[in-house]
């Protein structure tokens, strides 16, 4: 394994281990953070929502996330509140993993960003 590869791992556990400790719960997978990240982005708080919001929720996550590489950009939001996104390039054509790894970039970027969250061990330089 590359040492960039172990770095982004450690920075990825890293996320996951400061998330925990502000949800009291860690996220067990990428999907979850984005369900997170869509929470924040509706802005509507903590509440029960159905599958289908959840999968809603979600796809705002990644739409935020990849926005910030310009895949997509905010249109507006609808009369319920709920953001909508416009697709403005394709993604690129990629395994499921290195899928994966692009929007792990993303998320990790996103707390930079919007929290100016930086791993622990990105701070020695």
């Amino acid at each position: 394994m590359f040492k960039r590869d172990l770095d982004f791992d450690r920075t990825w556990a890293a996320l996951l281990n400061s998330l925990e400790q502000i949800i009291g719960k860690k996220p067990k997978d990428l999907n979850a953070v984005l369900f997170l990240i869509g929470v924040q982005e509706l802005g509507k708080g903590q509440k029960v929502f159905s599958k289908e919001e959840k999968q809603d929720l979600m796809h705002i996550g990644i739409c935020k996330v990849l926005s910030l590489s310009g895949y997509y950009s905010l249109e507006g939001s609808d009369a319920d509140g709920w953001p909508h996104w416009k697709m403005e390039k394709k993604l690129p054509n990629v395994t499921l993993a290195e899928q994966e790894r692009l929007l792990k970039m993303h998320v990790i970027e996103y707390f930079e960003r919007e929290y100016d969250w930086l791993a622990p061990d990105q701070t020695a330089g």
